[in-house]
């Protein structure tokens, strides 16, 4: 076994979820490749003396429901997942990627359907839980974000195992400035998107509080009411193992009057239109790992990307005091690399072509 899961099996109990004994704690085994990580994560839940359940979950099993399963069956609330979030203190989800054409042959209407239902399981999460994502490079994996799966095994370890400690001072500079700010402004490609974020709180994730692995993003959410504009996605939109490409954005006074990608049009717009809060932005915020160096078509990978922003339509988180409520948390990452991409606070350039200018 790799001994790099058990010193990440370490960092998610102790310092991403803080478990703590007489937790009761459930691990969610998403593919089998995941069962490293899933033992060492069990081993540590015991050890700090918590009472871990393990559950098996696999992109198959959701292909069997969605190709052979009725609409009752396809949009029942999964009642163990259900009532774990609940259950549980603590919830990790350690997710093995997947081939994704696994859903190829099913209609983008039965995957709508049972997307809604997981948001509603995650909302759940979100709500009763201190909870840990991490996605697990595979094969599949490897063949996605177009490497081979060394080079990206090697560089998720580097990203999940980078001590964000020694940059504090920076990041409290970047989390004093933009606590201070009210109105954002996004330009880049075919990009002009401003709204308020007056009364908003920004916050830090970076490798010691429950989120997601790898770590590192600051963000905040928006007063709804005041998006105007436009943005444009440089890279594909991924949901429910779809990609969704040039995928373009644009509010007039918090309303969203267009919502358009080149592919997979019919399910994105069921994404957008049929899920209620889905049509504006719940979250904005920085990539902050600096070793997450390439783009794998993962949002818990690519929204940690140092030099990008990304929106999430629907939820907000509460923390920050945005308030929109979904089923849907969908985050979308916009490439700010290139020359003349420019987020400015209050009408100050603060973030410029990838680099911070605090």
């Amino acid at each position: 076994m790799d001994r790099r899961w058990n010193k990440l099996g370490e960092i998610l109990v102790n310092k991403s979820a803080k478990v703590k004994s007489g937790e009761k704690v459930m691990i969610a085994m998403v593919e089998p490749e995941a069962f490293e990580l899933t033992k060492a994560v069990y081993e540590e839940v015991i050890k700090v003396g918590g009472y871990p359940q393990v559950q098996i979950l696999s992109e198959e099993f959701k292909h069997s429901l969605l190709k052979f399963g009725n609409d009752a069956q396809i949009q029942r609330d999964p009642d163990l997942e259900m009532y774990g979030m609940d259950w549980a203190d603590v919830y990790f989800g350690l997710r093995g990627a997947h081939n994704f054409g696994e859903l190829g042959e099913i209609s983008t209407e039965k995957i709508a359907k049972h997307q809604e239902i997981m948001g509603r399981v995650s909302t759940q999460r979100w709500k009763n839980t201190r909870w840990v994502l991490c996605r697990i490079p595979t094969e599949a994996f490897a063949v996605q974000a177009n490497c081979d799966l060394p080079s990206l095994m090697d560089m998720f370890f580097n990203a999940c195992f980078f001590d964000f400690s020694t940059q504090k001072d920076f990041y409290n500079k970047i989390l004093d400035k933009l606590n201070k700010g009210k109105q954002i402004r996004i330009v880049g490609e075919k990009t002009d998107l401003s709204f308020s974020i007056e009364g908003r709180k920004w916050c830090l994730l970076a490798a010691d509080s429950a989120s997601n692995m790898p770590e590192g993003e600051i963000f905040t959410g928006p007063v709804c009411e005041t998006i105007d504009g436009e943005i444009y996605f440089e890279h594909p939109g991924v949901l429910g193992g779809k990609l969704m490409n040039d995928i373009s954005f644009k509010w007039d006074k918090g309303k969203l009057i267009s919502a358009t990608c080149s592919t997979q049009q019919e399910y994105f717009h069921s994404i957008i239109y049929d899920n209620p809060g889905a049509q504006t932005i719940g979250e904005f915020a920085f990539g902050l790992n600096p070793e997450m160096t390439r783009f794998c078509n993962d949002i818990l990978f690519d929204e940690k990307i140092f030099g990008t922003i990304h929106i999430a339509m629907g939820r907000a988180y509460p923390i920050t005091g945005a308030t929109n409520k979904s089923s849907i948390h969908w985050d979308i990452i916009k490439e700010m690399r290139s020359q003349g991409s420019v987020v400015f606070l209050d009408g100050e350039p603060i973030f410029k072509e990838g680099k911070f200018l605090i």
